[in-house]
């Protein structure tokens, strides 16, 4: 089975290079990708397999049924593109100014159809059931997985196991990576509104000035991970975005301040979030300001299986041979994968898409392209493993 599943992979990579570079030409923004799921559909007619489709707006789920009754394993791919203009001069650049798979979701999907093209044909072989599922919305909060984890179809073929491949710019292509255990991030958005009076920035002394208060907090900030995080919880609270909005001379009213907040402890999360409301607020009353907070709780942080990991390295090591399998650091990027984690055992892990020579853009860079290579192994290496673990899960 293995040696076949390689042949069929190395078959069909120039297709599947070709629906990659489609995708990529083509980005959609979360929760809007009605011409993506289109030419997915497509793929799958052109195939065979049956599927639901409109799961969360855009959202597709296949279904692949073994020869026998057996286990569900599901695969994610993510259907949605990040709002960024493309910079990368490739000749499949997005034709969409507002948007840009700078993420890898074409590459996901097009492994995903690879993947589907190879266990359609080895269904007569398969004890059990494979769920292909085309995600909408991984970008933007609430994100996609809850709608499809809540849908019908996925209820009624609930996997017992999950597998998710993401691609890796630090990795190089034809290598993939695991991590066992905690793996990525929450990720919460902290948004600010720091209230005074504004007025003649040459009158500060009869002025309220948010932009002060502003920068107080900034740097208070600072002190909720150093002075009260666990040593041994990775966390980060980082501010990207302040807003004045008034001139060299005018002290606005208020200042808005945007940020992040990413921890792996649900305990600590909630504590963490606490504090920064109270501080921020602290700070802003005590120079005669006020602070409004809004923390939108973003995805739980994912965690993978130890036991399905391990296996699914070994399996990997297999199929790509023991030097091409890495062991990952944790990272405190999110994905809301996590969500599907939490309740069914999930292996999450990188496949390589860096070229040799390094120096590549990283993941959500308007600069970021990726080493095609990666779509050579990575179809058959998901059929594989789903084969692998159908076997060791009767």
């Amino acid at each position: 089975m293995l040696s076949t599943i390689r042949s069929l992979s190395k078959e069909q990579f120039n297709q599947i290079v070709d629906l990659r570079r489609y995708l990529h030409q083509h980005p959609e923004l979360s929760f809007k990708e009605a011409n993506t799921a289109m030419r997915i559909a497509q793929e799958l007619d052109n195939i065979g397999i049956p599927y639901f489709s409109g799961i969360g707006k855009t959202g597709i789920v296949a279904i692949i049924n073994g020869n026998l009754k057996g286990p569900t394993i599901g695969i994610r791919a993510e259907l949605d593109a990040l709002p960024i203009h493309e910079q990368t001069g490739l000749e499949f650049s997005s034709i969409n100014s507002d948007a840009m798979h700078a993420c890898g979701h074409d590459v996901h999907m097009a492994n995903l159809i690879g993947a589907a093209k190879i266990l359609w044909k080895m269904r007569n072989d398969i004890k059990g059931k494979i769920l292909l599922i085309f995600q909408p919305g991984e970008e933007l909060l609430p994100g996609g997985a809850l709608s499809i984890i809540n849908s019908d179809v996925f209820q009624q073929n609930t996997p017992d196991l999950m597998l998710g491949a993401h691609i890796l710019p630090e990795l190089q292509a034809g290598k993939v990576g695991f991590h066992p255990g905690p793996y990525m991030a929450s990720g919460d958005e902290i948004y600010l509104t720091v209230k005074g009076k504004g007025g003649h920035a040459a009158m500060p002394h009869t002025l309220v000035d948010p932009i002060v208060i502003a920068s107080h907090i900034v740097l208070a900030m600072q002190q909720v991970v150093s002075r009260n995080a666990p040593i041994e919880v990775p966390t980060v609270l980082s501010f990207g975005r302040i807003v004045g909005n008034g001139a060299t001379n005018v002290i606005p009213d208020k200042v808005d301040i945007e940020g992040t907040f990413r921890t792996m402890n649900e305990e600590w999360r909630a504590k963490a979030h606490k504090i920064i409301s109270e501080k921020a607020k602290g700070i802003a009353q005590s120079m005669g300001g006020d602070c409004e907070v809004e923390i939108r709780k973003g995805y739980p942080a994912l965690c993978n299986n130890p036991e399905f990991t391990a296996l699914a390295k070994d399996y990997a090591k297999e199929y790509l041979g023991n030097k091409e399998v890495a062991n990952l650091p944790i990272r405190t990027t999110a994905d809301d994968f996590a969500y599907y984690a939490q309740s069914i055992p999930s292996v999450y892990f990188r496949v390589g898409s860096g070229f040799v020579n390094g120096g590549n853009a990283g993941l959500h860079s308007a600069n970021m392209i990726v080493n095609e290579h990666v779509i050579e192994h990575t179809g058959g290496l998901l059929a594989w493993l789903v084969a692998s673990f159908i076997g060791k899960l009767q």
